[in-house]
């Protein structure tokens, strides 16, 4: 079932899409995006590889989503899936299960957006210590391409295989890599403290995401598995804490770095405001405004708002996402929507966010 009427589409320009990982939180959230989709048929889902559930109902397991499709969430079969005849494949897995899937389904012509970290990292060496295993496509992580959207889309729109980027990491390239490529930034460590809401732990139950264990609380000090990221796609050294919220959903960033002498905050504004004024889900919020988890929440925002600090020549900048949507799910169908050429807006519902023209004005 969609909300919208396809009669307006060819067949040529529509996509056959299953989603892997339907059963999980960003899993739900990718299926109710293309549900909303003019150009997608959701033709198949299933369950992570790791599960072995009997046929269930998608609207039993969400319930939200009565009405919206009779679709059932099948345990994985590659065969099943292959059999279905798919452009696209959302893998919401495991990473080890679309480390061993996504090269299978690649090698049929499928185009695969792996939200997992199996394609994510160049090093493979790096997979043993942060990802405790040894990887096995080293020419997939080659030709794999980092998917966030508003940093690579010429190399999306022609990959095969795109790895969409971690919830954490998007929070923080978004706003620091620019002004790493414009040269703003000083000497030493770019340090960011995030603050993720408790469905970034996926669905599975465990004792500090259960409602009267909740707290915020720091953890993977020192050795989250997102820093490489962070640090490859941001292109600068970075030192990352991560903590736990007692919210549902969203992240909070915040980032301090140091300038180099003479940068103004209206420098840095300017660099930001140029590099993202036409992208529809980055906003650079107007000075003495800060973003919120609230403010993002079911939507696939970025919103940035900063301030400097000129007799230290010290910035923060602090960054919210709904770590469902533009951190996992919605990422995943914008990407898919620059690489089939659909309008990068398509099947997202909410509102546009407006962007940042000229300093302290909205368009």
């Amino acid at each position: 079932m969609s909300h919208f009427s396809p009669s307006a589409l060819s067949p040529s320009n529509r996509c056959r899409a299953v989603v892997v990982g339907a059963a999980g939180y960003s899993g739900a959230e990718i299926v109710g995006i293309l549900l909303q989709h003019e150009a997608v048929d959701v033709v198949g889902l299933f369950a992570s590889a790791s599960r072995a559930d009997n046929a269930v109902r998608f609207d039993q397991l969400f319930p939200r989503f009565r009405g919206w499709t009779d679709l059932t969430v099948n345990a994985a079969n590659t065969a099943e899936i292959l059999a279905l005849e798919p452009d696209a494949v959302f893998l919401a897995t495991p990473h080890e299960a679309s480390h061993d899937l996504a090269p299978l389904l690649c090698a049929q012509g499928i185009t695969v957006f792996d939200l997992s970290a199996a394609f994510r990292l160049r090093d493979p060496s790096a997979y043993p210590t942060h990802y405790g295993f040894s990887h096995g496509h080293p020419q997939w992580l080659k030709d794999a391409v980092y998917g966030i959207a508003e940093l690579n889309r010429p190399a999306i729109a022609q990959a095969q295989l795109i790895a969409v980027p971690g919830c954490y990491p998007t929070s923080v390239i978004l706003p620091v890599r620019p002004l790493i490529d414009a040269g703003l930034m000083g000497d030493g460590s770019v340090i960011v403290d995030s603050t993720s809401g408790v469905s970034g732990a996926g669905r599975s139950p465990a004792l500090k995401s259960l409602f009267c264990e909740v707290s915020q609380q720091a953890y993977g000090v020192f050795n989250h598995r997102h820093q490489p990221e962070m640090i490859q796609e941001a292109n600068t050294d970075i030192i990352f804490t991560p903590h736990l919220g007692p919210f549902d959903r969203g992240i909070l960033s915040t980032i301090h770095a140091t300038l180099k002498p003479n940068v103004s905050e209206a420098q840095v504004r300017e660099t930001l405001s140029t590099r993202y004024t036409s992208e529809p889900f980055v906003t650079i919020l107007n000075s003495g405004e800060w973003p919120s988890v609230s403010a993002v929440k079911g939507s696939n925002r970025c919103d940035i708002g900063l301030a400097v600090d000129p007799t230290r020549q010290h910035i923060i900048i602090s960054s919210a996402i709904d770590n469902l949507i533009k951190g996992a799910a919605g990422q995943a169908v914008q990407c898919m929507n620059i690489r089939f050429g659909y309008p990068e807006t398509q099947g997202f519902a909410a509102p546009i966010a407006l962007n940042t023209l000229t300093l302290g004005a909205h368009s």
